[in-house]
């Protein structure tokens, strides 16, 4: 068979790929500070100030505003006038292009740099102890205050940053889970990242139990189950879906129309409110050089709205917020929490069942204002009698005034009478009408005492500037504001029950002084019924998933 020769002619290449767009340019940090800027005082971790530049992608709700409108509504560290001036000085680059016009409109894709002379927060000194390490995992009880990772107005002062600078520069810890910043309790750091993912996983797929404890505000209900017990209580179960108000300011709600979240309580210590003066039975206290000094045994007053409650929590899904908020909405929120314990914020019943977005503007104005013109006054219904008893100035004398002072060191929610209040003419008098003088004094070193609380009690703007950068200043957070009373007790695998980390137990979830109460927590005693039972959220998101691709399919066709 013979072969014939044909001419090829090759059909023409269509080529569909798009082209590679090269990345918008960014700008780049002045410094990368190794050893990293740390020094230690009063109690805190401070951070030198260094020049730094952010570097963000433009925001879905970012896009087609100005500019100027952006900065001023999403970063609160900082005025107005000072973002107009730094656009107009080109600190905020733009596709790394310094954006001189305030009206500049940022479109989707952008690059939004800002180099500044960064000033960070402080937080607690307290270290990042360790509760095992093997050689792909870390687990440690992260200090409250601390945040995870570098975010908003922390960076060097994160949980990442500081464990870097404790080992090497070259170690890069990676968070499992994450826990907010006011929170303390056990995380998981991965050594590697093979490892990170494994523990990850795990604890997406809700094969890890987890127990926090919680001090909140009054008597918690005794729940289902209860069995009298005057301490501990039966099961509380709260099931309130959660939405995201805001996250600009932290906010989360309980709403119907949010995520669907579970968790369980149950009382483990109830404290009552108690008063130190109205008793003569006395008891040993505190060691005095070398020596037991002989104190007052509290007594009990007030209602069950006052004192305080140890809550174990369970939380069956891990929405933001979740226990916090559903503290909230059951009427018992933690002590010192400085958004949803605020009466300045949500009134004098914190929200109690409240499920509406009635009043969520209100709310989050106010919650703007917080470390900015006011400070972040969480209620700590616990230490409110220290001002209650304070109140009864007539009948304190001036020998008094120290112990005071010095409770009002050992309390970050003392709360003084305002300066001024006390004057000569309300005072008893000698001689015929002279001011009685020790009286006098008392005023004096009253008036002092709220002055120095009034600076120290919590951060906010101060008036004063950097004189680097001409940025206004913050004062130091107070101590209410470096953490709050909850803590991520335990974390066990269920599943193959391989492993069950557990960290002590928080000083503020002891007995306090001169009362009896549990000195530990155990582990929570299943009743067998500790399920999800709000709805299967895997197939509702592959429903999800589907009825999507029918409309995308359908607005093709």
């Amino acid at each position: 068979m013979a072969l014939t020769a044909i001419e090829f002619q090759p059909k023409p290449f269509y080529d569909d790929r798009k082209p590679i767009t090269k990345p918008p340019p960014i700008a780049v940090t002045p410094c990368d500070p190794w050893p990293r800027p740390y020094y230690l005082e009063n109690g805190l971790r401070r951070v030198a100030p260094y020049h730094f530049t952010y570097n963000t992608y433009c925001k879905q709700r970012w896009r087609g505003r100005e500019i100027l409108d952006i900065f001023a509504a999403e970063f609160r560290d900082r005025t107005r006038d000072y973002y107009k001036q730094a656009i107009e000085t080109g600190q905020i680059s733009v596709n790394g292009k310094p954006c001189k016009d305030v009206h500049t409109i940022v479109q989707n894709g952008d690059v939004i740099s800002h180099t500044l002379h960064r000033h960070e927060p402080p937080v607690t000194a307290q270290p990042i102890r360790v509760i095992s390490e093997t050689d792909e995992m870390i687990v440690i009880d992260k200090p409250a205050g601390v945040p995870v990772h570098p975010a908003g107005r922390y960076n060097y002062n994160s949980v990442v940053e500081i464990m870097k600078a404790e080992r090497h520069f070259a170690f890069k810890p990676l968070p499992c889970n994450r826990l907010d910043r006011l929170t303390s309790g056990v995380m998981f750091i991965g050594k590697t990242s093979k490892e990170a993912e494994v523990i990850s996983e795990k604890l997406r797929g809700r094969t890890v139990r987890k127990e926090y404890v919680a001090r909140v505000k009054g008597r918690f209900p005794d729940g289902e189950g209860w069995d009298g017990n005057a301490m501990r209580g039966g099961i509380v179960d709260c099931e309130e879906a959660i939405l995201q108000i805001s996250p600009i300011v932290g906010l989360n709600r309980a709403r119907a129309s949010g995520k669907s979240a579970k968790t369980l309580f149950r009382r483990i210590a109830y404290y009552p409110s108690t008063t130190q003066e109205a008793t003569s039975s006395t008891e040993k206290g505190p060691l005095r050089n070398g020596h037991e000094v002989a104190q007052p045994a509290p007594a009990i007053s007030g209602s069950e709205n006052d004192g305080y409650s140890i809550v174990h929590c369970l939380p069956l899904t891990g929405r933001t917020h979740q226990i916090r908020v559903h503290l909230q909405f059951l009427g018992h929120p933690i002590t010192n929490d400085p958004i949803y314990s605020n009466r300045a914020v949500f009134g004098p019943n914190l929200a109690k069942s409240e499920s509406t977005g009635e009043n969520d503007e209100e709310i989050i104005a106010k919650l703007k204002m917080v470390g900015k013109t006011e400070v972040s006054d969480s209620l700590s219904y616990e230490q409110e009698r220290l001002s209650k008893l304070v109140d009864q100035t007539q009948q304190i004398t001036v020998s008094d005034v120290a112990r005071s002072s010095a409770a009002a060191e050992r309390d970050p929610h003392f709360k003084p009478l305002p300066a001024g209040t006390l004057h000569a003419g309300s005072l008893p008098t000698v001689n015929g009408g002279d001011p009685d003088p020790d009286y006098g004094a008392f005023v004096k070193a009253h008036d002092e005492m709220v002055a120095d609380y009034n600076k120290r009690k919590g951060e906010k703007m101060t008036g004063e500037k950097c004189a680097v950068c001409d940025t206004p200043l913050y004062s130091d957070p107070g101590p209410h504001e470096l953490g709050i009373y909850l803590h991520a007790l335990s974390y066990a695998d269920i599943a193959e029950g391989s492993w069950n980390y557990r960290s002590p137990v928080p000083q503020w979830a002891l007995p306090p002084g001169g009362q009896e109460g549990p000195e530990d927590i155990g582990a929570w005693e299943y009743r067998g019924d500790e399920v999800l039972d709000i709805g299967d959220e895997q197939a509702d998101a592959k429903v999800k998933d589907l009825l999507g691709q029918m409309k995308n399919k359908a607005e093709i066709d």
